[in-house]
């Protein structure tokens, strides 16, 4: 299995912590999304090689999606920067984002492509445009935490699959990752620098912080898959391409094949922790470098997940 390169360069190269513009931080979230779906070969997702582990979904699909989402984070950026506080900004971003979906559904034929990501992302941008001069990444994150904090009251009136997940199997899901500010991305920002600081390229170093995710959180798409047993062996398996040297190596890339191919055979699809690269790579574009961050000891956490 060889892996591609990646086939875009970073919206936001300069390293000073000027602010960026609604437009510039949506053009961000973009770019996250897009080379998240271009990002080959990832185990049991869609790739410039297929569809993966689904059934409904392409690359130039997701690329599409991605696409069509830009005027909403450029939305949520506007709103973050605007005069609403606390549960009223939780209120106007819930209900941006839902227009968002609706958005989504009509470029993908109502196909669930980026849920999860227009809550993660979408809260970050949002987060970036409030606090103005370009922060570190914890410092942005602890923005999100704030304000996910707050409850939206319309979405319990809107029901997902995710949220039958995680009431099934008691998980705390997406708002809960939120309010604890992510920590599974910064988590894996952290694996993609150490990984670049070792001398590896882009690629591998994204697919070993892909890795890292799937290797510990508790992803509400393979649990709506595989139930907690598709859980259990997607994470172990990761983990274990991990402890083979991960994608750097030969030994590491060939677990990244047989991994691959038993989530397509089973039809279990990580999609939370694709999101929560996307963020991660979100992340590397809207903050100032600082040294790696150090995520919390037993960083997993749930995120909502792609049909």
């Amino acid at each position: 299995m060889t892996a591609v390169p990646s086939q875009t360069s970073a919206i936001a190269s300069d390293l000073d912590a000027a602010p960026l513009s609604d437009d510039e931080l949506a053009s961000a979230a973009v770019h996250a999304l897009f080379e998240e779906a271009l990002l080959t070969p990832k185990p049991g997702l869609v790739d410039l090689r297929g569809s993966g582990a689904h059934r409904d979904m392409t690359v130039a699909m997701m690329i599409a999606s991605a696409d069509a989402l830009r005027d909403t984070f450029r939305q949520l950026a506007q709103s973050g920067r605007s005069s609403l506080a606390g549960a009223s900004l939780r209120a106007e971003l819930g209900r941006i984002g839902r227009a968002g979906e609706r958005t989504m559904d009509r470029a993908t034929g109502g196909v669930n492509t980026h849920r999860g990501a227009i809550w993660a992302l979408g809260l970050t941008v949002a987060a970036a445009a409030r606090r103005g001069q370009r922060p570190a990444p914890g410092a942005l994150l602890s923005t999100v935490a704030a304000i996910a904090a707050h409850d939206d009251p319309a979405s319990a009136f809107v029901g997902t699959k995710g949220r039958e997940v995680r009431a099934r199997y008691r998980v705390g899901g997406a708002v809960g990752a939120a309010r604890a500010g992510f920590p599974l991305a910064l988590g894996a920002l952290t694996t993609m620098r150490r990984a670049m600081a070792r001398g590896a390229g882009p690629t591998h170093a994204r697919l070993d912080a892909l890795l890292h995710c799937i290797a510990r959180l508790d992803d509400t798409c393979l649990l709506s898959r595989g139930g907690r047993a598709g859980l259990i062996f997607a994470r172990g398996t990761a983990a274990e391409v991990l402890r083979s040297g991960g994608t750097t190596t030969e030994a590491g890339m060939r677990a990244l094949e047989r991994f691959d191919r038993a989530l397509v055979d089973r039809r279990l699809s990580p999609g939370g922790s694709a999101d929560m690269l996307a963020l991660a790579m979100l992340l590397e574009q809207v903050t100032i470098p600082d040294e790696p961050p150090t995520p919390p000891p037993g960083d997993g956490e749930d995120q909502e997940c792609k049909s």
